[in-house]
């Protein structure tokens, strides 16, 4: 791909709101905007090619939310399905039939990959610098709020830890991430590598034609069942109007979310107690569920799995899956050797071994010449950074549904430039005095949180700084508070 600077730019153009992502969040992004506040032209650039974000992105066999869709849907299109969980194609094709349905489509730029974003107080402007994925050729926007969609991972590639002799194996090695349809695993002894919710999704999805899956992780995880239709919403569903029977649910399942995460982290020995309880009976007496469900931290210390109507442990009980807790030695020219002395033998490794985080899209941010360093500002209200101008970003829970969280952010951008345009206001600033405090934005000790901490702004301790992942307090924050609270300052030239 030729550098951005020695391609011909194109014509600058202006726009009043200019959207990075068409994932989930983009769309949501996208609809609020035209909605409330129709004056505003906008445009959203896409790096790739489709609609759908990460449901686009991800093809690997099972690929499924892990949360509900009664969350996860949108607000403004309840969700069609009975099914709450529901899989990635059917995910794919919501988004890009709500895009459709709202005319947002006709909005997004295909194949622009966003590069730079210099902010010139002088103008009240951010200037886009952008790369065509198609022929290279560099694209130059300018627009006076920029709305970043763009998730919280690479799109290049995941992670994978570094093994000792990848070269001897003789079989084939696969990322979820980089899936393709020429990966063959019918009849095939399959090793996954990883405890996180890909492996969990993949193993049983693989296990339904492979000879045998082995589910090797390296420590444990907890992993939940729940059924993958919500009983409650389809009886809603048959005797109210649809909306009003998507709201109930929707406000159902925020609310038992809500306190089942409030039960485990107040009292984590019953929560550990009632979710390894649940795992024994659904996988059988042959498991030790101890050495492989039982992890060292407490829960929602990270991301709890879910595996929908128990698919992964009925594998496990039948057989056609086998867990290994152990740390690997080496590849071998068959598989895998272990700590322990074990070794495994596989025609196909995959290794579901975790995402690369990359803020931003790994944006290169300026505001008057200076470079923002995003570790050295503080997160406002979770959808702004401190001394950063005109810039909101979608970041969802990570206790909950991500589209929770996005939609109240876009909802909340609207009412700013609202409030903005209302009192002739061209820029807005979020500013941190020196007392607010310093912690991690992300507050879970997975592996790919840690790994990216420096990457992240920093949260602090008290309103508007802090996070609480709590939806209800962010639904009366985002929605209701007054937008002039003191932290934002506000200038009309």
């Amino acid at each position: 791909m030729r550098s951005g600077s020695s391609a011909p730019v194109e014509p600058e153009e202006h726009l009043d709101v200019l959207i990075v992502g068409a994932g989930l969040s983009g769309v949501a992004a996208a609809y609020h905007l035209q909605t409330r506040c129709p004056g505003k032209s906008y445009a959203i650039l896409e790096g790739r090619d489709a609609i759908g974000g990460t449901w686009d992105l991800f093809r690997y066999p099972g690929i499924r939310s892990d949360s509900d869709m009664y969350t996860l849907g949108y607000t403004f299109r309840p969700w069609p399905s009975d099914r709450a969980i529901a899989d990635g194609a059917s995910i794919r094709d919501y988004i890009q039939d709500t895009a459709r349905e709202h005319g947002i489509d006709r909005k997004i730029r295909f194949g622009h990959r966003v590069l730079r974003a210099s902010w010139s107080s002088a103008s009240a402007r951010w200037t886009i610098d952008a790369i065509r994925t198609d022929s290279g050729a560099a694209v130059r926007l300018t627009c006076g709020f920029l709305f970043m969609c763009s998730g919280y991972y690479s799109y290049q590639d995941g992670y994978t830890p570094i093994i000792p002799g990848v070269e001897r194996f003789g079989g084939r090695i696969a990322h979820p991430q980089r899936w393709t349809d020429d990966i063959a695993y019918a009849g095939k002894r399959v090793i996954v590598i990883g405890s996180g919710a890909t492996a969990v999704t993949l193993a049983p999805a693989l296990a339904t034609t492979a000879t045998h899956v082995t589910l090797l992780q390296r420590s444990p995880t907890y992993v939940v069942s729940r059924p993958s239709v919500d009983r409650v919403a389809t009886r809603l569903q048959r005797s109210l109007p649809a909306g009003v029977a998507h709201d109930l649910t929707r406000w159902k399942n925020v609310l038992l979310g809500s306190a089942f995460y409030g039960f485990c982290r107040r009292f984590p020995d019953r929560a550990r107690r009632l979710i390894t309880r649940g795992v024994r009976a659904q996988v059988g007496p042959g498991v030790d569920v101890d050495t492989h469900f039982n992890p060292s931290y407490a829960p929602w210390d990270q991301r709890l799995c879910l595996t929908p109507d128990a698919d992964l442990f009925d594998a496990i009980k039948r057989g056609r899956i086998e867990v290994v807790t152990d740390q690997i030695e080496t590849y071998t020219e068959t598989g895998l050797a272990l700590r322990s002395g074990r070794r495994l033998d596989a025609d196909l490794i995959v290794t579901a071994t975790g995402l690369r985080m990359l803020f931003l899209g790994g944006l290169q941010l300026t505001v008057d010449g200076r470079a923002i360093d995003p570790a050295a500002t503080r997160s406002y209200k979770g959808a702004m950074m401190s001394d950063v101008p005109n810039l909101a970003m979608a970041l969802g829970y990570t206790n909950a549904s991500w589209t929770l969280k996005c939609e109240l952010i876009a909802q909340y951008v609207c009412r700013l430039l609202l409030y903005m345009d209302q009192r002739g206001y061209r820029s807005c600033v979020p500013h941190a005095d020196a007392d607010v405090g310093d912690e991690p934005l992300l507050a879970l000790s997975s592996g790919y949180i840690q790994r990216a901490q420096g990457q992240f702004p920093r949260q602090g301790a008290k309103v508007p700084w802090k996070l609480y992942q709590n939806y209800v307090r962010d639904l009366i924050m985002l929605r209701h508070r007054t937008v002039d609270d003191g932290a934002l300052v506000f200038r009309r030239a």
